[in-house]
Order: C-alpha cells, then structure tokens, then sequence
C-alpha cells in the first residue's frame, strides 16, 4: 500500500470523558500512522476530563469533515451522557453505520450508540455500570473487547490499550497492531 492514504479517524472528546480511555485510543493510533482527529464535542477548546485532565482537542466537532475510516468514543459517565445527547454526533454515527464503516466506544460511550440508534441488535460490551441502559439495544456479549461487523466496543479503562490495538487491526491490519504492540511492553514482567 505505498503511496496510499493513511486511514482516517475522528475521536470525540466530550466533558468528562475518561482521559485514559481518550489519549491511549489517540496515541496507539498514531502510533500505526492513522491520521487521528480529536474532535471537541463542545468545540475546540480544552476538555476538561473526568479526573481533571485538561485535553485540547485539534477542532470543534462542528468541524469535523468526513469520511472517516473509524469514529470511536471514549467513555466515562458524564462524558457518555454528553455525547448521547448530541444531535450533531448522532448524525455522524448514523452517517457512517450508513456507509458500513466502523464505529467504536468503551466503557459507557456504547449508550451513545443506543441513544442514537446505531448498531441495533449487534454484540457489544460495555462498562457494568450502563449494561442496564445497553442491553435494550444491542446483544451483550462477553470479552474485554467485542466486535460484530462494523462496531467496536470494550469495557473500560484497563481494556483500552486492548480496544486500541483492536483498532489498529481493523484498519492497518495485524502485522501493524504487533509493531505497535512490541514497543509499549505490553506484557513485560518485572518492569
């Protein structure tokens, strides 16, 4: 694939999302070379996080131009709320499940994808604190990171490197994902 575009993808980052959850999903990203947007739901200035994080987004979701290869959610409890609340979000996600690209969300941000619609009826995990709001829309499933077709979804803070990596699969492939993987010492022992 020389000379081909890297993939593209946007990541919403809405007030009070799970700073883990955000910059480990941004930073294994870049890492394989995809071209990340992180895209302020509220608009381009700084976010401030659910343990009080300050991140700066790199535009205002009102700005954001697609397509995208991948649309994913960070969570955290406020930050989920917000971005289901989104109209503005809601038609991007329905956008791109309309054109079969992927969407991905952890932790509570799968209540995004129920509130907006999306992903009716697919196998998806989440944080335990929201499968009560989740499990109306979509199929429960098991694992630390759960994939059906398009969707993408995993369980919280500590299974983010795993969600990020399940994303770098999807769009660069697996020998990408071990690239990546091997440097950050994953599974090192004794560190």
């Amino acid at each position: 694939m020389s000379g081909a575009a890297p993939p593209r993808a946007l990541v919403v980052l809405a007030p009070g999302a799970e700073e883990m959850e955000a910059t480990i999903t941004v930073d294994v990203l870049r890492r394989a070379k995809v071209e990340v947007l992180v895209a302020g739901l509220e608009g381009p200035g700084p976010v401030t996080c659910s343990r009080g994080v300050r991140l700066v987004p790199d535009l205002a979701l009102a700005d954001a131009r697609g397509p995208f290869d991948l649309v994913a959610l960070p969570g955290g409890a406020a930050g989920a709320r917000a971005l289901a609340a989104s109209a503005e979000l809601g038609r991007i996600l329905r956008e791109q499940e309309a054109q079969g690209r992927p969407i991905a969300a952890v932790c509570a941000a799968p209540i995004a994808l129920a509130a907006h619609g999306v992903g009716r009826g697919r196998a998806m995990t989440c944080h335990p604190s929201v499968r009560d709001r989740v499990a109306p829309h979509a199929r429960l499933a098991p694992g630390r990171v759960v994939e059906d077709g398009p969707f993408t979804t995993s369980q919280g803070p500590g299974t983010s490197f795993d969600f990020a990596l399940a994303l770098v699969r999807r769009l660069c492939g697996e020998a990408a994902a071990a690239e990546v993987r091997a440097p950050m010492m994953l599974d090192a022992e004794g560190a």
